[in-house]
């Protein structure tokens, strides 16, 4: 085959993981490419809040905070439910603190701890209630990108009533730190920006100054093989096909979350509400079944409640969702199905959460929770921010529902009036006392996190629906991304149904069978996994050198100064 680029190490994707795995493969002296299927770089990742868990990290012990290889570990394993890869797991809590080491010596990225951010089931064995395992990336100036800054996808500016979100670290949003006048100024004028635009704009000032050629606009198709080894990759320009030779390729592609066939085919339930990037259509998944791959995880995505917006949509004519993280926790609301009931515990973390809207009504034959709605008072209303409005700003047409009773709101929702003033009467009965035996709202340590902390545990999160009028907006079954993909090994090779590694050919973040089976270990359990082993395929993917290239090949390992 005639091709049209040569290079060592080939990068699919251009989120947080196959940035890693760039760098990484480049540190260790590969050429390597990213092609980047749409106009901006950085996936789901650059739109994300940033978090990266890693458990036994090296900045926790400054805090003065105890953790171990051992305690991740039995954390992990205590939710794994018998389904987790634990070799896969063991070799993500053994190599994520030394990716952070690396990333911080070798880009120009940092972290520091979010403070006080607990896992998500803290109360578990291993679990750390009082956080240290998230770390949350530095602001970072994008300056220092040049031409490359406004070619990172950005996050929407309206989703924080205070300021645009890209100028605060996700440590200040959620301890609701809003930094003075001067310092928001100082950062404009620096453009410094936090969250997920600063993990992806260090990661790439990492890539760019290692020389690694990245492309926008380029969308891989198809795997080239030379027997069952891969070689190369076709990749669709406009409407001109590319033939890219490597030596490797890494598939870093993102989920299958926007390709309804493959929702269908593979998903243990409705989704109804991605969140995430309307590229992410399983392009990778599709090139590592024609190469043979086994698969793996395929039922299991990172779930979220999401909030459609009426009218509000992307390019394309695609939908945008957005995350319903703070508003189901905060005193004064509760969520309830179709039919007026109550179904989990709001406050519980947003994976957990989400699963719940996928329970089976045999009865009925249906999904009872995949449509639900939050339910909340005047004064919820009149307090807090919601789906990035402000507090009683204008919302559009369709998004709001109120109603001067609660029977009367039932009404404008559908809903059976009795049950949900029943269902209600109920609730307002436990958050005064404070205690939900229905549902345990309240009890972990997680719950009262994203609640409102103005108030004492555990009625950050319990209050009453008292004031008239009363409101609803509609959440539906949502994800952040997929989380099945390609079978891999430690090494993030990619494996044949017979267990053997497809030469050539390595997975990452959600193109690869999650890490973690279908455990969310705490805020940034989706990078966290996904980064170490994209450092793991570029240490690895480095090795694949040209024998013609002249160049040494690299040690089994990334190696730290």
């Amino acid at each position: 085959m005639e091709f049209d680029l040569d290079t060592d190490v080939l990068v699919l994707g251009s989120g947080a993981c196959g940035l890693t795995a760039a760098v990484a493969a480049a540190d260790a002296g590969a050429r390597v490419v990213v092609l980047e299927r749409s106009d901006a770089i950085g996936g789901t990742s650059a739109v994300s809040g940033g978090i990266v868990w890693v458990p036994n990290n090296h900045l926790a012990p400054a805090l003065g905070i105890a953790d171990s290889r051992e305690q991740a570990l039995a954390y992990l394993e205590s939710l794994s439910l018998g389904v987790m890869d634990m070799e896969l797991a063991t070799a993500f809590v053994d190599r994520a603190p030394e990716m952070v080491r690396f990333l911080e010596a070798r880009t120009p990225l940092r972290f520091h701890i979010a403070e006080n951010y607990p896992d998500y089931h803290p109360e578990r064995p291993g679990g750390l209630a009082g956080g240290g395992r998230s770390l949350d990336p530095d602001m970072f100036s994008f300056a220092q990108l040049g031409e490359w800054a406004g070619r990172i996808r950005q996050a929407r500016t309206d989703l924080h009533p205070q300021a645009p979100i890209q100028r605060f670290t996700l440590t200040e949003g959620l301890e609701k730190r809003v930094p003075p006048a001067e310092v928001l100024a100082a950062r404009a004028s620096r453009d410094e920006r936090g969250l997920g635009e600063a993990l992806v704009g260090a990661l790439l000032r990492g890539c760019l100054d290692r020389g690694v050629d990245v492309r926008l606009g380029v969308r891989a198709r198809e795997l080239v093989r030379a027997g069952r080894a891969v070689v190369g990759v076709r990749a669709e320009q406009g409407e001109r096909d590319v033939l890219v030779r490597a030596r490797a390729v890494v598939l870093a592609t993102g989920g299958f979350e926007w390709n309804a066939e493959l929702v269908r085919a593979f998903l243990r339930g409705p989704l109804i509400g991605p969140a995430s990037p309307p590229e992410l259509e399983g392009d990778g998944l599709l090139m590592a079944m024609e190469a043979g791959a086994q698969l793996a995880n395929m039922s299991e995505a990172w779930w979220m409640p999401t909030i459609p917006i009426p009218g509000d949509g992307v390019a394309g004519g695609k939908p945008l969702y957005r995350l319903c993280l703070a508003e189901r926790t905060l005193p004064g609301s509760l969520i309830v199905n179709r039919r007026g009931k109550r179904f989990v515990n709001e406050a519980a973390n947003y994976n957990d959460v989400g699963r719940a809207f996928h329970t089976f009504d045999p009865t009925h034959f249906s999904f009872a929770n995949a449509e639900a709605w939050l339910v909340f008072d005047d004064t919820y209303y009149a307090r807090y921010p919601l789906a990035g409005f402000s507090p009683r700003a204008p919302k559009p047409a369709g998004f709001l529902f109120s109603g001067a009773s609660v029977e009367e709101l039932a009404r404008a929702i559908e809903v059976d009036p009795d049950a949900l003033a029943a269902t209600v009467a109920r609730f307002n009965e436990f958050a005064a006392q404070g205690e939900d035996p229905d549902f345990q709202r309240g009890r972990s340590v997680y719950d009262s996190y994203n609640g409102d902390r103005s108030r004492p545990r555990p009625f950050t999160t319990l209050g009453a629906l008292t004031r008239a009028p009363f409101h609803a907006i509609k959440l539906v079954a949502g994800a952040l991304g997929t989380k099945g993909g390609a079978k891999t090994n430690t090494s993030a090779q990619v494996l044949d149904p017979r267990g053997r590694v497809i030469p050539g050919l390595y997975a990452v973040g959600n193109a690869m069978a999650g890490a973690t089976g279908l455990v969310y270990g705490g805020a940034g359990g989706t990078l966290g996994p996904g980064m170490t082993y994209g450092y793991i395929a570029g240490c690895e993917a480095a090795k694949e050198l040209s024998p013609a290239s002249g160049r040494t090949r690299v040690s089994a390992a990334c190696s730290l100064p």
